[in-house]
């Protein structure tokens, strides 16, 4: 009974230990988007002060108006959503179609391929040879240099095909007894029943596009087609409020500062993503059990 007992209490000090971890890490987790809206929405000048960390001082949404009625923000943002929704849908669209290729046994020299794939994912040609592909192929200062090298990618190819052979062959054979070909099955068969992998793909390379900023660093000499993350990166990379001060328009209150504006532009960037993830994660959640168990 004594050895019992012991045992019982080692096992609740253990799941003590264990809430108290988790909720340790679920803190360092969230604590810091907490301080980031709740200094964005504080006063900027009295946010110089310092010592905010859990409630604004003195509460305003100014930071915010300087946000919104910043057109090189606005404008950012229109470009940031629209290669969002553009390149998520035609990724989507162009990977599965490879997939469904792939995934078919009749493939001649599948296997081959696949092998060429692969060698893909660990070794690419670098930046230069990229930045001059992306010169001769006239994208720089296009906007469709961030659709059309973003169309492809090889992994989410893998998931997409693992998902693909995993549907019955009799629903394939049942339309193709009703005339229908190729293109048809894929559309109207394939696709629909494969709505899990499509969400999960769609739901990845959608929050790539959408926090991207590289691609208008590098590629971009246009300010008006830099998407709002590659705004927000020349926004922290100033280390004067003077800089800052060219991009707010001169409406904007006095108490606004490049950090207070920095820490606002942050919150919405993030935001759209937040709100998106719940409506996708039951698909998610399935999409990431592919492959995973067998029979």
């Amino acid at each position: 009974m004594l050895t019992l007992k012991r045992r019982t209490r080692g096992e609740a000090i253990f799941d003590l230990l264990n809430n108290l971890g988790m909720l340790l890490i679920c803190f360092v987790t969230l604590y810091p988007v907490w301080y980031v809206l709740v200094n964005s929405l504080n006063e900027g000048m009295d946010g110089m002060r310092g010592g905010i960390y859990w409630w604004p001082r003195v509460f305003s949404f100014e930071n915010y108006g300087a946000v919104f009625q910043s057109s090189g923000i606005m404008l950012a943002m229109g470009i940031t959503v629209a290669k969002t929704l553009i390149g998520t849908l035609l990724h989507v669209l162009f990977t599965a179609m490879v997939a469904y290729a792939f995934s078919r046994k009749d493939l001649i020299g599948g296997k081959f391929y696949i092998l060429l794939g692969t060698v893909t994912m660990f070794f690419g040609g670098g930046l230069i040879p990229t930045y001059l592909l992306m010169r001769d192929l006239h994208l720089l200062d296009n906007f469709l240099i961030y659709i059309i090298p973003a169309m492809f990618s090889f992994f989410d190819l893998i998931i997409f095909m693992t998902f693909f052979r995993e549907i019955p062959d009799g629903l394939e054979e049942a339309a193709k007894i009703d005339g229908a070909n190729d293109w048809a099955i894929f559309l109207r068969v394939v696709l629909p029943v494969s709505m899990p992998v499509v969400a999960t793909i769609a739901l990845f390379h959608g929050v790539y596009q959408w926090n991207d900023y590289f691609t208008g660093v590098i590629y971009l000499n246009n300010m008006d087609l830099q998407p709002i993350q590659t705004y927000l990166y020349r926004v922290v990379a100033q280390s004067s409020s003077n800089q800052m001060a060219a991009q707010v328009p001169g409406g904007i209150s006095k108490t606004v500062t490049s950090q207070s504006i920095k820490l606002a532009t942050m919150v919405v960037t993030t935001l759209p993503i937040v709100f998106v993830y719940p409506f996708l994660q039951r698909y998610f959640v399935k999409g990431m059990m592919i492959g995973s168990i067998k029979g």
